[in-house]
């Protein structure tokens, strides 16, 4: 099979559901292959950190809205006017205001807020006692939704509402999204919208040690140009701080039940909680395809020639399975050595959230299986998953945390 072949694939519904068979066969064509003409497809691990880190390689918006003229999409409109889709020099301009609400110490001092949130959803999973609950919807979700919103300065009233225009909106961050598909994604994109903008008036007046007031600064002092610009760029934070950790969470805990041994080992202390959130990231990735385009002529890929305005698919699940980097790569196991996925992207589009989403995880999890020795998934139930490209992710995670009564 080839590149073009391959990408043909993973676009059908039972390709975006068992992919990592067909990572193997892209394993099989090298680190790059050209997959039709203006497009690469790069899988290996090596390739895919060069490609990540090369400057000459920006990003798009091209393959994320098929051609269609933003104005009919407020959603994609509002994307492209973020740091996801903006190269130098107003990537670092937008970038340097939004920073230093992420550093390690920053997360570091937000642990103590994270566990807090962490039990109080914990507490509510406990009274469903051995009813079957969605892990997803009662804690996957609304967790990384909690700490984002704070972080971010969403008051506490206004977060449940928040949180479910986010989940509409993320239709928009698919790549090749269908336009028909959109909709959803575009009124909620208005109100999000609409929303911020009238934060920002209130941080104007009352400024708060949150992100809408840094962000309001910033566009003071004109580092962010535009009052678009601001919006849009706290609409994107606010997406990644969800999408990411709520993915990681549930991927992680259908890996604990399908491995107890693994969950044994965590509870004994014998595997470490960050080296397991680390092999999830790995093995089942919630960011599975990024993309870049070339900027300029002169680039190659692994031998692969990537000539200007050319699309370049970087399939990071594939590169987080290389078995040019990873021994039996397609094995879960936290006790392997040097786990670095690159599931947080790389380059000057590095995550932001990256500390943030793992000290989520390692809270999560250890005081999860801490508190439910008996947490298993619903009989008689199946987990379903989103279908969905770019992002590896349940839509519903039914689970037991006591046992049987009787």
């Amino acid at each position: 099979m080839d590149a073009q072949s391959i990408i043909n694939q993973l676009l059908t519904p039972e390709g975006r559901a068992d992919r990592y068979p067909l990572y193997t066969l892209v394993h099989e064509l090298g680190p790059a292959a050209p997959a039709g003409e203006g497009l690469v497809m790069v899988g290996g691990y090596e390739a895919v950190k060069e490609a990540l880190r090369n400057p000459g390689l920006g990003t798009d918006i091209t393959m994320a809205s098929l051609g269609v003229d933003l104005d009919e999409h407020p959603s994609l409109a509002m994307l492209n006017r973020s740091i996801l889709y903006a190269n130098p020099p107003h990537h670092g301009r937008m970038r340097s205001p939004i920073s230093p609400l992420f550093t390690a110490r920053r997360v570091a001092a937000m642990e103590k807020t994270i566990a807090e949130h962490t039990d109080t959803l914990l507490d509510a999973l406990a009274e469903a006692g051995a009813r079957p609950v969605d892990f997803m919807d009662a804690f996957a979700f609304p967790l990384p939704a909690r700490v984002i919103c704070e972080l971010v300065g969403v008051p506490d009233g206004d977060r449940s509402h928040l949180h479910g225009l986010a989940i509409d909106m993320m239709a928009a961050l698919e790549l090749m999204a269908d336009p028909s598909g959109l909709e959803t994604a575009d009124r909620a994109a208005l109100e999000i919208g609409d929303y911020f903008t009238h934060l920002a008036e209130a941080r104007r007046a009352d400024p708060r040690d949150d992100l809408v007031t840094a962000l309001v600064k910033a566009r003071e002092r004109g580092a962010l140009e535009t009052d678009e610009e601001l919006v849009a760029n706290l609409t994107q934070v606010l997406l990644a701080g969800l999408e990411t950790t709520t993915y990681l969470l549930g991927n992680g805990l259908q890996l604990l039940l399908e491995h107890p041994q693994v969950m044994a080992g965590l509870r004994e202390g014998t595997v470490d909680v960050a080296d397991f959130v680390e092999e999830v990231l790995r093995y089942d990735t919630p960011g599975q395809v990024t993309h870049r385009v070339a900027m300029a002529d002169g680039i190659s890929i692994e031998g692969v020639p990537v000539p200007a305005g050319s699309q370049v698919l970087l399939l990071l699940g594939a590169a987080n399975r290389d078995p040019a980097r990873y021994d039996d790569p397609d094995r879960f196991d936290p006790g392997r050595q040097d786990i670095q996925p690159l599931s947080f992207s790389g380059g000057a589009h590095y995550c932001l959230g990256a500390v943030l989403a793992r000290s989520e995880a390692t809270i999560a999890f250890s005081r999860l299986i801490s508190r439910f020795p008996a947490l298993a998934l619903a009989p008689d139930a199946e987990p379903t998953r989103q279908d969905r490209l770019i992002l590896r992710a349940h839509e519903t995670l039914p689970v037991v945390v006591a046992p049987p009564q009787g």
